[in-house]
């Protein structure tokens, strides 16, 4: 075990953390700033920082990264009182990896000084923007078009040059990019959406077409907006990973990060401005990223549901532990291999049998331990987009579908806020009170089900909401066995 260095974290001291975990060893003085990321958390600092930090190892000193963050001014505090440095510790049963992350050359934390972060966008060093902000950074309505009814939005059309949302700085550095000739900038999206690129389009293009029409022309025939997809189970930082950085590797890293060593970005190969040689590190461009996305969505992202939930109400905290009992992990993977992959589609390059055994091995990693509650909140944004449009497929298709539906009902019984045993659950939801009046004393489930924005038609499939209606009954009073047993016996009814 290392002893706590005194030293801080910062350009100053680096060199002395070389003996207990790998430095830059490139000159951080030499990169140019061609990168702006919007959304500098754990995830992109694990994923899309550390592999522009390998493109700086192998010489490219192009595409050096400027942070800019919209929400939380802690994160600005720390890495600009360490020079912009961090750490990224990967994570396995085999051993660890620690490496301190150069490429990010200055943030900015957006409200403090929002003519600094359009002073680096109109730069003409600037040639890619990405984002990871969350799909609510994009203003998208139900119809999947652009909404400017947020009042960010409505501010920024009225105050462009002190923009507070993505769009607005967007659009505002566009515009003087083009009026002194700059020319555009490619923005990409690395945020978990359907179609990403679309989405930031149509955010971009929708907020400029309502301030100036011929702006909203210009970005839609000059600027790019390439899709990706990304992947990387990153639990959250808390105070014990901290500590345990500074203890194991004598850095005093006021925000670390922890990660798997599993890492996968695919991107549409559409840039405007010179595309950054990512192929070199295992970025792997491509002309469709939407079977990729639908891979992903469907089979990690559907099965990270459906463990938090099962794994919360039998009392665990950690995907690990819940992965550890018999009953979730014949849950989940028959879920997996049984129901959703039957769905999918072929895509070159990946083996759909080998990803999700791989995936069931990712929730296992002892390593990381990612925390359900993470993985079980915002539940109404999740299950839509991952595990209901499976179950809606196999219905649709005359296919199995039984343990999709408990991984339904055992959302629905996490929403009432305790586990099997009676042990209170945080339920973290932006649309909670209004799931929990609809479900009313946890027997109301055909008015919650009518809720189209997150179930769809699912109310109108009677045997379905029957089904339905059974599992939540059986995972009361038998747990979790008794609602599996049922499933592989129905299951088995069905193929006879």
């Amino acid at each position: 075990m290392t002893s706590p260095s005194s030293r801080s974290l910062c350009e100053e001291h680096l060199d002395g953390f070389a003996t207990t975990v790998e430095v830059p060893a490139y000159d951080r003085s030499k990169l140019v700033p061609a990168v702006v990321h919007f959304g500098v958390g754990g995830f992109h600092r694990a994923h899309q920082a550390l592999y522009f930090d390998e493109l700086a190892e192998l010489g490219e000193t192009g595409w050096g990264v400027v942070g800019v963050g919209l929400r939380r001014p802690e994160m600005g505090q720390v890495l600009r009182a360490q020079d912009g440095l961090f750490t990224v510790v990967e994570r396995s049963p085999d051993g660890d990896r620690a490496r301190v992350v150069g490429c990010l050359l200055d943030y900015h934390y957006a409200p403090d000084d929002p003519g600094a972060v359009l002073d680096v966008l109109a730069d003409p060093r600037t040639r890619l923007v990405t984002l990871t902000i969350t799909g609510g950074g994009y203003f998208m309505g139900e119809d999947e078009e652009f909404d400017a009814d947020d009042e960010g939005v409505q501010h920024d059309l009225v105050r462009p040059h002190l923009p507070r949302t993505m769009v607005g700085f967007l659009v505002e550095a566009l515009r003087r990019r083009r009026d002194d000739g700059t020319g555009p900038f490619t923005v990409l999206s690395c945020d978990n959406l359907p179609d990403s690129g679309a989405a930031a389009r149509k955010a971009v293009a929708g907020f400029a077409a309502l301030s100036d029409p011929l702006l909203a022309e210009w970005i839609l025939e000059n600027v790019t907006f390439p899709s990706s997809m990304v992947d990387r189970i990153t639990p959250e930082t808390t105070a014990a990973t901290r500590h345990e950085v500074e203890q194991t590797y004598g850095v005093p890293d006021r925000w670390p990060v922890v990660t798997e060593p599993f890492r996968q970005w695919v991107v549409e190969d559409d840039f405007c401005a010179g595309r950054p040689p990512l192929d070199k590190v295992g970025v792997q461009f491509v002309d469709d990223v939407g079977p990729y996305k639908l891979v992903k969505s469907r089979i990690l992202n559907a099965g990270h549901s459906a463990l938090g939930y099962l794994g919360l109400l039998c009392g665990y905290e950690r995907s690990d532990e819940a992965m550890a009992d018999p009953a979730i992990r014949l849950a989940v993977a028959d879920m997996l291999y049984g129901e959703v992959l039957p769905l999918l589609p072929a895509v070159e390059g990946i083996e759909l049998d080998r990803y999700v055994h791989d995936t069931l091995s990712r929730f296992s990693n002892p390593a990381i331990g990612d925390r359900l509650a993470r993985l079980a909140r915002r539940g109404t944004v999740k299950m839509p987009s991952y595990l209901l449009p499976s179950l809606h497929e196999a219905r649709r298709q005359g296919l199995p579908h039984d343990l999709l539906l408990l991984a339904v009902a055992a959302w629905v019984r996490y929403l009432r806020g305790t586990d099997l045993a009676g042990r209170p659950l945080a339920v973290d939801d932006p649309k909670l009170e209004m799931l929990q009046a609809l479900l009313g004393d946890g027997q109301d489930l055909p008015r919650l089900l009518r809720m189209r924005s997150v179930f769809g038609d699912l109310s109108s499939d009677e045997r379905a909401v029957h089904r339905l209606t059974e599992l939540l009954e059986m995972l009361e009073e038998t747990g979790l066995e008794g609602a599996l047993l049922s499933c592989t016996e129905h299951r088995g009814d069905l193929v006879a």
